[in-house]
């Protein structure tokens, strides 16, 4: 990820956009390594997410549940990159974060658009609130 491609709309803290995209990198780090603990430990307890294919997951437990058992025995070809393109600070402690995620596959690159709502801890800690992965299609 580089810094001069992630725009933000208001100013924010530098510290903030820095905890927010090594976020996203972990998020990129633990899905190549099949790390489903690391990813787990990367959303809030009150987490919401929604599948690229539309598998709505409410909570904690029902995500930590389909993350076990999908991460470990998913397969692909290449590689998978994701890079922070946008973040809109709500407000001070909550971000929208516009992801641009790449599949490098053998056939051919496939794309993702995952949008995360990230909240700040009282400890300073980000963490993915909800989430939506879209699968793009040409």
């Amino acid at each position: 990820m580089t810094a001069d491609t992630t725009h933000t709309t208001k100013s924010a803290s530098p510290a903030d956009i820095k905890a927010i995209k090594e976020i996203v990198a972990t998020v990129e780090r633990t899905q190549r390594a099949k790390d489903t603990e690391g990813f787990l430990a990367l959303f809030h307890p009150d987490a919401l997410w929604t599948t690229a294919h539309g598998k709505v997951l409410i909570g904690f437990d029902a995500i930590a549940e389909f993350t076990r058992a999908v991460l470990p025995a998913a397969s692909w070809d290449g590689e998978v990159t994701y890079e922070a393109i946008h973040i809109e600070f709500l407000r001070p402690d909550v971000a929208a974060v516009k992801i641009r995620q790449i599949y490098h596959s053998p056939e051919g690159d496939s794309e993702g658009s995952p949008l995360y709502v990230m909240t700040k801890r009282a400890d300073g800690r980000w963490l993915v609130h909800a989430g939506q992965n879209t699968e793009v299609r040409g």
